[in-house]
């Protein structure tokens, strides 16, 4: 049992749709942890997305951002709703619950998104992969930009000659690759110490800037196997061989992407945390997956994500690495007999459950 009597100050945002359930069952577990491991959390309620426009009319606020500034990090729920029920998609796109994680990225200055996408031995027949290729071991992290690229980019959209036009610019400097690059080797330092740049640098200029500055980050890691993939290729292996990855850096739109078709890969989406990293310690913890409206207030969300969200939060922004260990390894004991309803397995010795149960499960398992 660890000794350290620190404090550290969480703030929260409940989300839309399953988040607020999924969230409930994230501090049930911190807490947890945190009376086994000697520290204190005091949270502070942060609202983001649909709940905000139905609170403020604005899906970010200021006085959000403002809080989530004093908080030593930030933990997530789902955002958004329904895009075809939703009244929230009835405004335009610059006012909806998406256009609120885009701005506090931005303002909390959070420029690296973390997806760790792990098979679990106990979820062998949940991945959709053939056993030969999943028996070979899947486990690793996507680092993408997130806070440049087509995503933050003018956007313009005109009509010329009677015909309607669009732009969106991809834009990007030596200064915002280099400080991920530098985390990407860092985080390879700490695994197998083998990275990939993924990129389109046969044809985007953008992409062979990427691959420069890569190049000479480099140069300060001579321990670490840097090799370089194409995106549509990078693609094609995460289905193909995916035991040859550990760390993997790519630009914002091609690791949004690439970082969804890793989550099947494990499964299911309900299994994959995130972090959206800022410089120093600061990081905003939330699961890779939505909101699933559909199913909200049902109690058959998987709390999962964003328990490992959380696991992620106690050692990347708060240093208790213990504590984050003992939630992996519940999560993971729980596995061997528990699953909730995406992964529903055939095996006669699982037990589904509600995501109600499996926040206690998990929370029991650390005790």
């Amino acid at each position: 049992m660890g000794t350290d009597t620190k404090s550290y100050q969480i703030g929260v945002i409940r989300g839309d749709g399953i988040g607020p359930e999924i969230i409930a069952e994230a501090l049930k577990v911190l807490d947890k942890a945190a009376k086994i491991y000697g520290f204190t959390l005091q949270y502070t309620e942060l609202c983001l997305g649909g709940s905000s426009i139905d609170r403020y009319g604005v899906p970010l606020t200021e006085e959000t951002i403002e809080k989530a500034k004093q908080c030593d990090a930030v933990l997530m729920g789902s955002i958004g709703g329904d895009p075809k029920t939703s009244p929230w998609y009835q405004l335009e796109p610059s006012k909806r619950p998406e256009a609120g994680l885009l701005g506090i990225r931005k303002a909390l200055g959070l420029f690296a998104n973390l997806r760790f996408s792990k098979l679990y031995d106990d979820l062998m027949d949940s991945c959709p992969l053939k056993e030969s290729i999943a028996r070979e071991g899947i486990d690793f992290v996507i680092l993408r930009e997130l806070t440049g690229g087509l995503y933050f980019g003018a956007h313009k959209t005109w009509t010329k000659d009677g015909e309607d036009m669009a732009s969106d610019e991809l834009l990007y400097s030596d200064h915002e690759i280099r400080r991920i690059a530098v985390k990407a080797f860092d985080a390879a330092m700490l695994r197998g110490k083998k990275m990939t740049l993924v990129d389109k640098a046969n044809v985007l200029d953008s992409s062979r800037l990427w691959r420069k500055v890569v190049q000479d980050v480099a140069k300060d890691y001579p321990e670490v196997e840097v090799d370089y993939m194409y995106v549509d290729n990078a693609s094609m292996q995460l289905v193909r061989r995916p035991s040859q990855f550990d760390v993997v850096l790519t630009e914002n739109m091609f690791g949004d992407i690439l970082s969804d078709e890793a989550s099947m890969v494990t499964g299911s989406i309900g299994m994959q945390p995130s972090a959206s990293l800022a410089e120093g310690s600061f990081g905003l913890y939330e699961p890779s997956h939505g909101s699933a409206p559909d199913i909200a207030g049902k109690d058959l969300a998987n709390p999962l994500a964003t328990i490992l969200s959380a696991a992620m939060m106690l050692r990347y922004s708060l240093g208790q690495e213990e504590a984050a260990l003992a939630i992996e390894k519940a999560v993971e004991e729980v596995l061997k007999t528990y699953r909730t309803a995406d992964l529903v397995s055939d095996r006669d010795d699982v037990e589904q459950v509600g995501c109600s149960k499996m926040g206690t499960l998990v929370a029991d398992a650390l005790g």
